[in-house]
């Protein structure tokens, strides 16, 4: 076997001029994700760009991370422990007997009775005093506010007999005004 001959300082930098002249866009790509990956640091000084990398950096880089994920786990063990034990826990004194599948069912009958009590109650809200009188309000407000559009278009018809000449009934049948409007009491 024969050991593989090194290269000579100009043959490593004809082959970086090379890597320049032919992939710069490439490495430029390449060295912003690995700035963006945190694997390379970058710092503007005046109007260049200085990189570096060190190996102490990315296996103090992946020391962190493995701590983080170690911790991680720890306490996902300590839940799911946790989790384990409270389910034990609830298991006692939940064991299948006569009384406890009796009791069960009596809750589902007295759920199906709420749903029905719930319905029949909303059967008869319009009789609550307390929906009427929410009703008499808003019905008071609508016919405030019909009064209030009724003097609007009296209003309208003065302004227009006035400024036209116009007869009261012609304005009434253009705009569609029934003979018997007036205000609501």
């Amino acid at each position: 076997m024969s050991k593989k001959k090194g290269l000579s300082a100009e043959e490593k930098r004809a082959r970086m001029m090379e890597i320049f002249f032919e992939t710069a866009m490439s490495v430029k790509e390449v060295l912003q994700s690995l700035v963006d990956d945190g694997m390379v640091d970058c710092e503007r000084i005046g109007t260049s760009n200085y990189y570096w990398a060190f190996p102490s950096k990315a296996l103090h880089a992946r020391k962190c991370k493995l701590e983080v994920l170690e911790s991680q786990l720890s306490e996902g063990s300590q839940k799911h422990a946790n989790l384990q034990k409270s389910i034990e826990k609830a298991k006692i004194g939940r064991h299948e007997t006569e009384e406890r599948a009796m009791l069960a069912k009596e809750l589902s009958s007295l759920r199906d009775q709420r749903e029905q009590l719930k319905t029949e109650v909303e059967k008869y809200k319009e009789c609550d005093p307390q929906v009427v009188e929410e009703i008499r309000q808003a019905n008071k407000v609508a016919k405030e506010a019909a009064n209030r559009w009724t003097d609007n278009i009296f209003a309208i018809k003065s302004w227009a007999k006035r400024k036209f000449g116009l007869e009261e009934n012609k304005i009434d049948k253009n705009f569609g005004i029934p003979e018997d409007f007036d205000y609501v009491d």
